[in-house]
């Protein structure tokens, strides 16, 4: 079955442009003007990815995103015509998967969606899975995958996922910022240190059993993180 790319745009031209071309590539495409637009489209229909302009009218992508991502695990790509660091940040902040910026060729968006539906997919087979296990979660370094000490599925931005990967293949070592940046594959030649802060918090909301007195992802004062989880790898 083809998957559902909700293309969110005030611009006619980038809405019928982005359509045309995904189309042509088996995708099943909706058109919404605005946030009022693609809540009705969520509503009636199944939808994989979002492409979501940020400056919309009225409601703009940022605050959509947040309030998606609070009810969805669906796929969010952001698109801005503004190329500052302050909306990758917060965009990634909010849940997003992933921030291109205007003008933009739909090749590269059409292989930023590709990418995101493959890490979105449930997995099947799961024997030649690489697997990574901690204090009872498990993560599938193939695929965009955490399950929680229950075995329930815990939904990962792309962002969050690249980061923990590295702290989880790197047990025990102390690993600065700089490191974290150049290691993660989203890094941005804009991102700064708050990028990696921020992301640290959010996986210690998700993984530590109290974020405020951390015992996996540690702060090394004066230098970086440090994962202090006992891993042990299958796969």
């Amino acid at each position: 079955m083809a998957a559902t790319i909700a293309i969110t745009d005030d611009d006619a031209v980038t809405r019928e442009t982005l359509k045309s071309y995904l189309t042509d590539e088996g995708f099943d495409v909706l058109l919404a003007r605005s946030a009022e637009e693609l809540k009705d489209l969520l509503a009636a229909a199944s939808v994989d990815v979002v492409l979501l302009d940020i400056r919309l009218p009225r409601q703009d992508g940022l605050t959509l995103t947040r309030e998606l991502r609070a009810v969805s695990e669906i796929g969010i790509i952001l698109v801005s015509s503004r190329a500052e660091k302050l909306d990758r940040i917060i965009g990634l902040e909010m849940g997003a998967d992933d921030y291109i910026a205007k003008p933009f060729e739909p090749r590269e968006i059409l292989a930023r969606v590709r990418n995101l539906l493959r890490r979105l997919k449930a997995p099947g087979d799961q024997r030649d899975d690489r697997r990574r296990c901690f204090s009872g979660w498990t993560l599938w370094l193939d695929r965009m995958r955490l399950t929680d000490p229950q075995g329930n599925p815990v939904r990962l931005t792309g962002a969050e996922f690249e980061l923990l990967s590295t702290f989880v293949c790197n047990p025990g070592r102390v690993m600065n910022r700089d490191y974290l940046l150049t290691a993660t594959t989203r890094r941005k030649t804009d991102a700064t240190d708050r990028t990696i802060d921020s992301l640290v918090r959010r996986l210690r909301r998700l993984i530590e059993t109290d974020p405020a007195d951390p015992r996996l992802i540690v702060t090394v004062h004066g230098t970086g993180y440090l994962f202090a989880g006992d891993v042990t790898q299958d796969g």
